[in-house]
């Protein structure tokens, strides 16, 4: 498995947003508009791939100079349970923590909170929904 930062507008983007818009879009029965891919130029955009096919993804904004935020994490139902996750988390702790930054945020779907909760994240703050579900401002301090 190769984790690597890839660029926007790139085939590797395309497959990195088809697999965001069938995990996290689709069941919900939302999509992506052309404005807000386009406002991920400026995002870090990371991926995991076996050869060619996508195995995971994720990103980070920038929130400010100290903190940065992780969104759309995304792993197939097929692959989860199998580490892609955790190494994304990690692969993306690290480049945040190259580029400065001291903390990592995340809204967390209220199901994934385990998940992050292993990996040292703490909930902040009362539940909220967010695309239409339930969620919880997650940190962690790198």
């Amino acid at each position: 498995m190769a984790l690597k930062i890839i660029d926007h507008g790139t085939l590797e983007y395309q497959q990195m947003v088809r697999l965001r818009n069938d995990m996290l879009r689709k069941p919900l029965g939302l999509q992506f508009d052309k404005d807000e891919l386009e406002r991920e130029k400026d995002d870090i955009l990371m991926a995991a791939f076996e050869d060619d096919r996508i195995l995971g993804c994720c990103l980070l904004t920038k929130v400010d100079e100290k903190t940065v935020r992780l969104r759309q994490m995304a792993v197939p139902n097929n692959l989860q349970g199998k580490g892609i996750g955790r190494a994304l988390m990690i692969f993306a702790e690290n480049i945040a923590r190259d580029m400065g930054y001291k903390t990592l945020i995340m809204h967390a779907r209220k199901t994934a909170i385990g998940f992050y909760e292993k990996l040292g994240y703490s909930p902040k703050g009362l539940e909220f929904v967010e695309v239409t579900i339930p969620h919880f401002v997650m940190e962690k301090i790198l």
